[in-house]
């Protein structure tokens, strides 16, 4: 299995080859660092936690910037259930690389908040009839139960917050990655707003860029060219004839 974080961008349309337009919606994914890696134990599973959205330091709070030391500030940590723990580090980096073009991937995110909403935007209700002596009820919800339970079942669709939940899109397409500018375009509408965060789930093998290593500096010696004899007696001469 294979994932990565992703920021909501902005939702556009491209060409397929065939000339047909396709609406996609263009996240911009990773790069994203492992932060820590679970080995499972004791009948728990072993998990890949992954930053995402780098911030400046100061906005990080005392545990978490302990739990980041030496890696990048991150805002976004989100654990990752794998069943076998690659050649992978802490402080490698999970690139768009890591998906191709016609991957077949689910999309995770939180959907947006529309507030306190009725039964018929909510659930989708009908509504009552607009005539024949109707007048304040065309919304209303109607009955609740069942007159001789004496309760209201638990379930009930009724009218209340909408809005603001996880939402998971499956069978989704990947229609292009761009690398350079670590950007997926992924077919259809993806939950949330702009800027909100995704995580892209699809099935293959994770790849994973490893961890650069820090150069020693190279220290410059200066070498001094020791004088000849015959530049010696030169030197000589010169100064006997200034005196």
């Amino acid at each position: 299995m294979k994932f990565i974080l992703g920021k909501k961008i902005c939702m556009t349309q491209v060409f397929s080859p065939t000339g047909e337009v396709v609406p996609v919606t263009k996240v911009q994914a990773g790069p994203c660092q492992i932060t820590q890696i679970k080995i499972g134990g004791n009948k728990q599973q072993s998990a890949v936690q992954l930053g995402f959205n780098e911030v400046k330091a100061f906005r990080l709070k005392k545990p978490q910037a302990g739990h980041l030391k030496d890696l990048r500030p991150v805002r976004v940590l989100h654990d990752f259930s794998v069943d076998k723990i690659g050649d992978w580090q802490r402080g490698d980096d999970v690139t768009v690389s890591t998906f191709d073009v016609g991957d077949v991937v689910e999309v995770i995110g939180i959907s947006k908040g529309k507030g306190f909403a009725g039964v018929v935007k909510r659930h989708h209700f009908a509504g009552g009839p607009a005539s024949h002596g109707h007048k304040d009820n065309l919304r209303a919800p109607g009955s609740i139960g069942a007159g001789g339970v004496q309760r209201v079942f638990k379930g009930m669709r009724m009218a209340g917050r909408m809005g603001g939940q996880q939402v998971t899109v499956k069978n989704l397409e990947i229609v292009q990655v761009n690398p350079s500018e670590n950007e997926i375009l992924v077919k259809g509408a993806l939950p949330g707003g702009r800027n909100a965060t995704v995580i892209i789930i699809g099935p293959g093998e994770l790849k994973v860029e490893k961890k650069n290593s820090v150069e020693t500096p190279v220290t410059e010696t200066l070498v001094t060219e020791t004088p000849t004899a015959e530049e010696i007696k030169v030197e000589e001469n010169t100064e006997n004839k200034d005196n």
